[in-house]
């Protein structure tokens, strides 16, 4: 089998913001909606290990279907409802059912396996009805039933079997503090009963099967959760009830094909200080070759705690047995939680999509674990640092996350992790720019620019976990400058450094928000542009890394200044904007610039708004990208020849490149091919990512110049607009050389195979930074 020229290295995402959003299979694989995908984690492996591509709005619900050919329904605010079968052990899953129905969107599912095979799923929306579906082996899903609830909604959905039957039952949770139970018998979806107690919204319900008996428990608003008794009532049982001499719970009554059957209160379980948004029950087990049901019972709740319960051994009296969460902060609590398997580990997702993870060591005592993250909005930049060991992103969730490889001392495997957050702002983030090994400037929604370094203990850390010597490491960054740490002021947007001086304030340049930023080679010069509807504020502002001081201004454009890039050598800067056309501005007397080419309307090529450029790793060539769908190479920028009087004849050195799609972002690999062909990454809006190899010289007019060597597949892709491309500085995976240090032959062979790869890092809309290895022999 041929090698593939694209791999998955690394998918840093985060749950949606709503309560149904996980769920924990029995195979131990954590399924969880992130934008408009269902991400598959193994928390084994660390790692998301498949993405589910289809949907076209935010998934909203997730629920595995529990069965030795475990498969996943899913529901979404496209509302639709698919569900995808499990292939093979490899995780290779199908798009199998669409169920469309709802008006509204989809905010609650469950689904439990019937007679043939059959799936039966009940979905809740936005539009105040619950639907029943069945999904056969036609591939076409029936609506069964619809149940509309007027102007109510119901939260949350849950389905199983009656004891000692084949007969589906359904648990709602409303708006109107009742949990509604309803049975499907004599083709009919029928009310049973519903149960009071709670006194504000149910949240969250969740049906147990033990000992022929059902367990129900439902959360709510008012902080409370309530375990309900269902079992079958047989004649002896009926003429008890007629006994006023025993002391019983209340018991609510229904018939079902001739079989009676009580729902009784169990208990009421207080200890949770805000709205309880989820209960979960741990998963039935085999032992002996007997399903048995363990009765512990998880909770998680708006005051950041998840609480187990389990009944007492000896009284059978509920009591909480452990409570995990976080402490302090200004973030808001969990939307859900989930138990793995076999009760070792549970999980939380919080508002803000962060997952937190608890694992049972070997003393029993509840520990943190180690979980993905990610950005929970649009990102918008990335950056790899100039040694190629982390990645820095920003988005519009308002934060600025560092993602770096880690390897254990116990195993090889390199997984990458999101070791520090260096800002969390009050505006959204666009843009931002690496200006050293630990230091960075970053711009978001406002008028000034932002410049960070790393504090010594940072880069202590940063060497114990990439096994990097943190000598080397310090003498790199000129440790004498760097602070020992850094605190938060009350009210305060950024970091400062305790006992040193603070940097100059920042100026205000430019008039409207920051859009983009560039950082030459040898970081001393930052170039940065803002929004912009005329020409007197689509200047390009150039600042001086040693003073942050304004150095120049670069007018030229008159829209929006979509993208920069210094050429590798730092003597040109090209910038492209909203106006269709690029400029290219030439170094003369360091560090001034001066306009060296440019396109007007008369001489643009590109008909609609240029997104991205970059240059070769040459600096002969740059590349632009635009809505238009084309791609074009720009060259050659010979500075040494010719007469410096006359402008230089800079045009299209390539043949026009039709991507098919609006073309948001390109990248220059900055390693050469062979035959001294060039490769490229083409980010598309549909989210997908192609790779081009251009060989200069080619005629171009017969576009025999481009060859397309390699695309992103269905599960590779973003599912929305690609925002930014960026390689490696260099060759090699990240995170592989410093996985081992002793013996040597085995070292030699091991760099060796690392100079077949380069890794592309990409962030898109979809809320998510993927990182890709791709293979140059497979190219």
């Amino acid at each position: 089998m041929a090698a593939a020229v694209i791999e998955t290295c690394h998918v840093a995402c985060c749950a949606n913001r709503t309560p149904n959003i996980v769920s924990w299979g029995h195979g131990g694989t954590i399924a969880f909606g992130t934008c408009n995908s269902v991400a598959l984690y193994d928390p084994e492996e660390r790692k998301v290990v498949a993405l589910l591509n289809g949907h076209t709005d935010r998934v909203n619900a997730v629920q595995w279907v529990h069965r030795e050919d475990s498969g996943e329904c899913v529901g979404d605010e496209d509302r639709w409802l698919s569900n995808h079968l499990c292939v093979l052990l490899s995780f290779l899953f199908r798009y199998y059912y669409a169920c469309k129905g709802h008006t509204g969107p989809v905010c609650a599912v469950d689904a439990i396996y019937v007679e043939d095979s059959k799936i039966l799923v009940a979905s809740s929306a936005s539009d105040s009805t619950v639907k029943l579906w069945l999904c056969g082996d036609a591939k076409q899903a029936e609506c069964l039933h619809n149940l509309s609830f007027g102007s109510g909604f119901m939260m949350d959905v849950s389905l199983v079997l009656l004891p000692g039957s084949r007969v589906p039952i359904l648990a709602c949770g409303g708006d109107d503090s009742r949990v509604h139970l309803y049975v499907q018998a004599n083709g009919q979806l029928q009310k049973a009963l519903s149960l009071q107690g709670h006194e504000d919204w149910v949240r969250g319900v969740d049906w147990a099967s033990t000992g022929g008996e059902l367990l129900l428990a439902s959360c709510s608003q008012d902080a409370l959760i309530r375990v309900w008794r269902l079992c079958a009532k047989s004649g002896i049982d009926t003429r008890v009830e007629d006994n006023h001499s025993i002391i019983k719970m209340k018991e609510d009554i229904f018939e079902v094909k001739e079989r009676v059957f009580a729902v009784s209160l169990e208990t009421v379980l207080a200890g949770h200080e805000n709205w309880v948004y989820g209960v979960h029950w741990q998963p039935p087990f085999y032992k002996g070759g007997e399903l048995q049901q363990r009765l512990c019972l998880l909770s998680a709740s708006m005051d950041k705690t998840m609480i187990l319960w389990a009944p007492e051994d000896s009284s059978g009296v509920w009591i909480e047995q452990v409570r995990v969460g976080e402490v302090g902060g200004n973030t808001l609590g969990f939307y859900g939680c989930q138990m793995s398997p076999d009760g070792s580990m549970i999980l939380a997702h919080a508002f803000h999509g962060a997952l937190h993870l608890w694992c049972k060591d070997q003393d029993k005592e509840w520990r943190p674990g180690v979980v993905i993250s990610g950005h929970f909005n649009a990102v918008q930049d990335l950056s790899w640092d100039p040694e190629g060991e982390f990645i820095l992103s920003v988005g519009s969730d308002q934060t600025t996350r560092l993602f770096t490889p880690w390897s254990t001392q116990q195993s090889r495997k390199v997984t990458w992790h999101e070791i520090s957050r260096p800002q969390i702002h009050g505006y959204d983030m666009q843009c931002l720019a690496m200006v050293g090994r630990f230091q960075f400037v970053s711009g978001a929604d406002e008028k000034v620019l932002r410049v960070f370094q790393a504090p010594r203990n940072f880069v202590e850390n940063f060497a114990n976990i990439s096994g990097t010597s943190k000598e080397m490491l310090l003498t790199s960054s000129d440790s004498a400058s760097l602070p020992e740490g850094a605190s938060t002021p009350a009210l305060g947007l950024s970091n400062k450094a305790p006992l040193y001086d603070c940097p100059p304030v920042p100026r205000y340049g430019h008039g409207f928000e920051m859009f983009c930023l560039a950082s030459d080679s040898t970081r001393t010069v930052v170039a940065s542009a803002c929004k912009a509807s005329k020409a007197e504020h689509a200047a390009v502002l150039l600042w001086s890394t040693n003073t942050w001081r304004q150095l120049q201004i670069l007018p030229c454009h008159t829209l929006t200044v979509t993208q920069m890039a210094f050429s590798p050598d730092a003597q040109l800067l090209l910038a492209v904007s909203r106006d269709r056309t690029w400029s290219l501005w030439r170094r003369n007397l360091p560090p001034l610039f001066s306009l060296y080419a440019h396109t007007g309307k008369d001489t643009a090529i590109h008909s609609r708004i240029i997104w991205s450029c970059d240059w070769s790793p040459d600096s002969k060539f740059f590349v632009t990208s635009s809505r238009d769908k084309k791609v074009i190479v720009w060259g050659p920028c010979i500075l040494d020849s010719g007469d410096p009087v006359l402008p230089p004849e800079i045009k299209p050195c390539s043949s026009i490149l039709d991507v098919g799609d609006s073309a948001t972002a390109v990248a220059f690999c900055p390693v050469l091919c062979s035959n001294n062909s060039y490769l490229l990454a083409v980010g598309l809006e549909c989210g997908r990512i192609r790779l081009y190899r251009w060989t200069p010289g080619s005629e171009p007019a017969g576009g025999d110049d481009w060859s397309c060597c390699g695309e992103t597949d269905t599960s590779q892709s973003h599912t929305l607009a690609v925002k930014r491309l960026c390689w490696r500085p260099k060759t090699g995976r990240a995170g592989r050389g410093n996985s081992r240090k002793d013996g040597q032959s085995d070292r030699e062979s091991e760099i060796e195979e690392e100079s077949f790869w380069v890794q592309l890092a990409t962030a898109s809309a979809d809320h998510s930074v993927k990182i890709f290895n791709i293979n140059k022999q497979a190219l």
